[in-house]
């Protein structure tokens, strides 16, 4: 296993040769002499530990061990590198620390110490791959159609879109801004019969208005000023596939009749042509307003309405979604600490109550910006509510504290589990936490997400000192 499997990067052999003696009976060990011996090792060995000399002979330190530190977690974020220095080197083997190094020591430390750090170093990465693991089970099994959600709400929604996709009607789905109808249009469309043809999304109010029928419907050569050619428009361009016209509320009067006419012929007309084009293309509206009240205003066709809401899809907002927000959250990060090569592992306590108490009115698209910012700006492996630009939640008169929350100390006595069990214990206490964040502090309700009995929940939360209260919402929130 990965966590057993030590590199030891070193260009003097005799050292090389010495460290691999002493650790062989430890570990699966591994050695290179350089930076490309070491980048390569890390790509087809997949060690978890490694042991790098931060000054490789004929280079400076920068060069030589900073570049093999930036390389190796670019391939593996999670990899536990441990820095040999000189006693000249510590102040660069903190700039070291800062950019991902797990620990370091001098290089006249005791061998028996120096294995202490390892074993320890081996518990937390393979502590982390099982929360990942885990984490990556979880998520994968509340996915549907790269959609991440495991609250009823959103569960019905699947539900619905599992029985429309099949059919050929004409569908609505409305919901605040940032809420995922384009992602919910484009799972009914892949799970439809046109789902080896074109998906087509638009947005009518991006669109000036006298661009907007040209857009749709295309247009003859000669047609207007600077149309010095045919061209078809969206409609055409989806073929026998599914056209997705996002928030078509903004739709001005002239081109809602226009749609109207399509629904009810199958047939269009390029602005400026007198030919009949017809269709078999089907049509997925969207919008953030309510078309009730523009009805009543008339400012929205009614028979328009009635010929696109064949079947409603009615998308909850984030804040009606509370059991999705950590792992929709937790997606987002792992995402975005692979494309930055952060290696930030997860969120603090107090960064998973504000995610839990903050009202999302940008809802999905407010989270994931949030987290990306995050992810960004994190000076530790677990983000705070400041990274996350929401404010630290208060309880009991006072702020939640995230124990190993900030930069971890480059001791080796430091936050880290010093035994397997210490590792399992606190994977247990993080996995009852996530639940309880989830549920919003209902044991019930966590005790079923964990598949546990609520006495077997009750024992846990005394065992490890949890007070649900402390994850329930305030009033009002």
């Amino acid at each position: 296993m990965p966590a057993k499997t030590l590199l030891i990067v070193d260009d003097e052999e005799a050292i090389r040769k010495q460290l691999e003696w002493a650790f062989k009976n430890d570990f699966t060990v591994f050695t290179a002499a350089d930076a490309a011996g070491a980048l390569a090792a890390v790509k087809a060995r997949k060690p978890g530990l490694m042991l790098l000399d931060l000054s490789l002979t004929g280079e400076p330190w920068n060069v030589a061990g900073l570049a093999i530190l930036e390389d190796v977690l670019l391939v593996n974020p999670h990899l536990k590198v441990i820095i040999l220095t000189g006693h000249d080197e510590r102040e660069n083997a903190l700039k070291a620390i800062e950019r991902g190094a797990y620990d370091f020591c001098s290089k006249t430390i005791p061998i028996d110490e120096l294995r202490l750090i390892l074993r320890r170093a081996a518990h937390l990465y393979a502590l982390e791959s099982e929360m990942l693991l885990l984490k990556k089970k979880e998520s994968d099994a509340h996915e549907f159609e790269g959609i991440v959600a495991m609250s009823k709400p959103m569960l019905d929604v699947f539900e619905t879109v599992k029985r429309v996709a099949a059919t050929d009607v004409s569908i609505l789905i409305t919901g605040e801004s940032g809420t995922g109808k384009e992602l919910i249009a484009r799972a009914i469309h892949s799970r439809s019969p046109r789902r080896g043809a074109s998906f087509v999304p638009i947005n009518c109010g991006a669109i000036p208005e006298n661009l907007l029928e040209s857009e749709l419907f295309g247009h003859e050569r000669g047609s207007f000023t600077g149309a010095f050619e045919t061209r078809p428009g969206k409609f055409e361009t989806a073929g026998a596939g599914t056209i997705f016209l996002d928030e078509i509320a903004e739709l001005t009067p002239p081109l809602q009749v226009k749609i109207l006419r399509f629904l009810q012929d199958r047939a269009i007309e390029r602005v400026g042509g007198r030919e009949s084009i017809k269709l078999d293309v089907r049509i997925i509206a969207a919008t953030n307003r309510d078309l009730a009240t523009m009805l009543a205003a008339g400012t929205f066709r009614e028979d328009l309405f009635y010929r696109i809401n064949t079947v409603s899809v009615a998308l909850p907002p984030l804040r009606e979604r509370a059991d999705d927000i950590l792992l929709l959250a937790t997606r987002f990060l792992h995402r975005y600490d692979r494309e930055y090569s952060r290696n930030v592992r997860g969120f603090g306590e107090s960064a998973q109550l504000a995610l839990s108490r903050h009202a999302w009115p940008g809802n999905v698209r407010e989270l994931e910006n949030r987290v990306k910012r995050a992810v960004i700006m994190a000076a530790g492996k677990l983000i705070q509510p400041e990274d996350l630009d929401l404010p630290a939640p208060e309880i009991s008169g006072g702020t939640v504290s995230d124990a190993g929350g900030g930069r971890r100390a480059p001791s080796p006595d430091a936050v880290e589990p010093a035994s397997l069990k210490e590792a399992r214990d606190e994977l247990e206490r993080r996995l009852i936490i996530a639940a309880l964040l989830r549920s919003r502090g209902n044991v019930s309700a966590a005790a079923e997400s964990l598949e546990v009995s609520r006495p077997t929940l009750h024992d846990l939360l005394k065992k490890h000192e949890i007070d649900p209260v402390k994850y329930r919402s305030p009033r009002g929130k």
